[in-house]
């Protein structure tokens, strides 16, 4: 296993007129962060400077134009581009929104071939990233077309883990996706993520109901009867302990959530809602499923407090701990799963 010093944590600087710059420097002014990992943030060092000046940030930053030039235990910034950027803090601008997928783009390239160990992204604006070359709802559409495996939205604080069946769906389509193999499937890819990425050998997952009070024995909606019950029932029958569907309503408000490893919401707000009431400002969001390790806050521009100096470092600081930490789990897992097969190979 890697020291923690050499864990490389690539950052993308997503949306320039945004807070992602400021909670990224206020991040590793802490000089303990860089015992835990090596930065490499893809930018340019003469605008990271910049907001380094706006902030008065007391950081050290390291400019460099290769990633072999990567320097442990400092914050390296990648020159992912040369030229000038325009900022106006708290300003939404299409020019911006293309430097912050150059940086992203460039990164996710870099996870990909292994020169990152992972990858924390600050927040982005999905409006102004739009373009011919870019045509994705946000980072993990564009991360599960990239990576291997089946991306899953997964929202962490500590033992709250919210995951989703559909994410990014308008609520009116919302029914129409939720589909047998769609919940198979995403109950493996949250099972698998739980054993490998946060060491939990036998989770308990708990799925809630799309309709109010579970649609009332189909009074108020029959997906539950219909969908939901039949599906869980079978892959519960198979070995994965899996409970519901439970009524929404009431689940978080009585710490139901309490005794589960994981919950599964079967739209977007169904589950960042509870988790946001309880978790704001601490909560990390993490692509579960794929083949590398994604982590971002649970924030997003706020335009509003840009340029403030105000904005919560918090949510931004633990994503990259969540990172780490995950990557750590992977690799204990990985080393435990080689040992049977060397130990079989012995006796041959």
């Amino acid at each position: 296993m890697k020291k923690a010093e050499n864990i490389i944590v690539g950052i993308s600087i997503g949306d320039l007129n945004g807070i992602g710059s400021e909670v990224i420097l206020k991040t590793f002014e802490d000089s303990r962060m860089l015992e835990l990992c090596t930065p490499v943030i893809f930018a340019n060092v003469k605008i990271v400077s910049f907001v380094k000046r706006t902030f008065e940030s007391t950081v050290q930053l390291h400019g460099i134009d290769r990633l072999d030039q990567i320097v442990l235990g400092k914050i390296n910034v990648f020159n992912v581009w040369k030229e000038s950027v325009e900022i106006n803090l708290g300003v939404n601008d299409d020019k911006v929104g293309e430097y912050a997928i150059k940086s992203f783009v460039t990164a996710t390239k870099a996870l990909k071939e292994g020169v990152i160990d992972v990858l924390v992204t600050a927040p982005i604006n999905k409006y102004n990233i739009q373009s011919e070359t870019f045509k994705f709802p946000g980072h993990t559409d564009y991360l599960d077309q990239e990576l291997d495996g089946n991306a899953l939205m997964l929202m962490v604080q500590d033992n709250l883990r919210v995951g989703l069946l559909t994410d990014h769906v308008p609520l009116s389509e919302v029914a129409s996706h939720i589909t047998e193999e769609l919940i198979i499937r995403k109950i493996e890819t949250i099972k698998q993520s739980l054993i490998q990425d946060f060491s939990i050998n036998k989770p308990k997952i708990a799925v809630l109901g799309l309709n109010p009070h579970c649609g009332d024995g189909g009074v108020i909606g029959g997906e539950e009867d219909v969908i939901l019950k039949p599906t869980l029932k079978k892959i519960f029958e198979k070995g994965t302990m899996v409970f519901g569907p439970f009524a929404a309503d009431g689940f978080f408000g009585s710490n139901q959530y309490e005794k589960y490893d994981a919950v599964i919401a079967t739209y977007h707000d169904q589950g960042l809602i509870p988790f946001k009431t309880l978790s704001f400002g601490k909560g990390v969001n993490y692509t579960a499923g794929l083949s590398k390790i994604r982590t971002s806050p649970d924030h997003g521009t706020a335009y509003d407090i840009a340029g403030k100096g105000i904005a919560d470092y918090n949510s931004f600081k633990e994503a990259v701990y969540l990172a780490i930490d995950i990557y750590n789990s992977r690799s204990q897992y990985a080393e435990i799963s080689l040992k049977p097969l060397k130990t079989k190979e012995k006796q041959l």
